[in-house]
């Protein structure tokens, strides 16, 4: 198995958990917020220096680190938003967010998968 491969399983496993905690544990604007910043810094360290990637997964990783600063904005409105529905409707706007985060790892994953 791939440096590659086990450093996306994580990052799923850690978009996974996140989201997981967002739709079902509404975490506070505080603690989401600290999650996402050590989230992208792990992006940062361990996604962002890989080596040997092919055009698709740059691409991918382009996208995920386009979406890892759209999630930060998101939650600046999540965390401004004064009335109940408009704060679950960024909640929501985070959670696709994520949604979309792990369907990036899960491409790259497939297209890294260990041939038995």
């Amino acid at each position: 198995m791939s440096l590659n491969f086990k450093k996306y399983q994580e990052f799923a496993t850690f978009l996974e958990q996140l989201s997981s905690d967002v739709t079902e544990t509404r975490l506070d604007a505080p603690t989401l917020r600290q999650r996402l910043v050590v989230l992208r810094q792990w992006f940062v360290e361990q996604i962002v220096p890989l080596s040997d990637v092919d055009w698709r997964e740059q691409s991918y990783q382009t996208e995920m680190s386009k979406q890892l600063r759209l999630l930060e904005i998101d939650m600046m409105f999540f965390q401004g938003a004064r009335q109940s529905s408009t704060a679950q409707a960024r909640m929501k706007t985070i959670s696709d967010r994520i949604t979309t985060l792990i369907q990036y790892c899960h491409a790259i994953l497939q297209q890294e998968a260990p041939e038995d």
